[in-house]
């Protein structure tokens, strides 16, 4: 195996969670409400999600990726009501103590809900077949293709590792008045996301039709 595409995934997958997006902010939202693990979950969410992607885009599964391609405006508008519904939900969200049997409970809840939002993007796809393609995974072997795929998971995992950590250091400082000022701009700021993706979907779809 060479360990040189190891590193190239670790880069591609840090790279491209690096980016502030919706993700990042239903990170950002989970850590200051509900601590570490909530975000960290969220965060490997999205990492599985990454791992799907450079999967299907590293050993060339075409009719994963077709079908990816096909559908990205259906897609689009899942991830965009999705988003739009998480978005309200955190900005109306009063933020109360948890049971630990209701922490408990939403675990799973963080880390699917990450792992599908990311996963009705298929311009992370498309990201993905294109950076990997730069990275020569067309003439590699397939153990090397293998670490490059492994490699995009913990660079991406890396980044969201950093990220909730980084959060939950001013976790314990935050008020309830300041976690519900976070959720107001967290919500705000993922409905305004999944407009965009909804606007982005119809312009696809006007081009289809144009």
């Amino acid at each position: 195996m060479d360990l040189g595409f190891l590193v190239k995934g670790l880069i591609i997958g840090f790279s491209l969670a690096l980016p502030v997006g919706p993700i990042a902010l239903l990170l950002i939202r989970r850590t200051l409400a509900r601590g570490m693990l909530a975000g960290l979950l969220s965060g490997f969410g999205a990492a599985t999600a990454d791992l799907v992607y450079g999967a299907i885009a590293g050993f060339g599964l075409s009719v994963v990726s077709n079908f990816l391609i096909e559908n990205q405006i259906a897609l689009r508008v899942a991830g965009g009501i999705l988003l739009g519904y998480l978005g309200a939900r955190i900005f109306l969200s009063v933020p109360l103590p948890r049971t630990n049997e209701e922490e408990r409970r939403g675990l799973a809840k963080y880390y699917l809900s990450a792992f599908v939002l990311t996963l009705t993007n298929p311009l992370t796809f498309l990201a993905f077949a294109a950076i990997l393609a730069a990275a020569g995974v067309a003439a590699a072997r397939t153990v090397d293709v293998a670490a490059l795929v492994v490699g995009v998971f913990c660079g991406s995992a890396l980044w969201w590792l950093m990220l909730s950590g980084i959060v939950s250091f001013f976790h314990g400082s935050l008020s309830l008045n300041g976690i519900r000022m976070v959720n107001r701009i967290s919500g705000t700021l993922i409905v305004l996301a999944s407009v965009i993706l909804l606007l982005s979907a119809a312009g696809c779809l006007n081009l289809l039709f144009s």
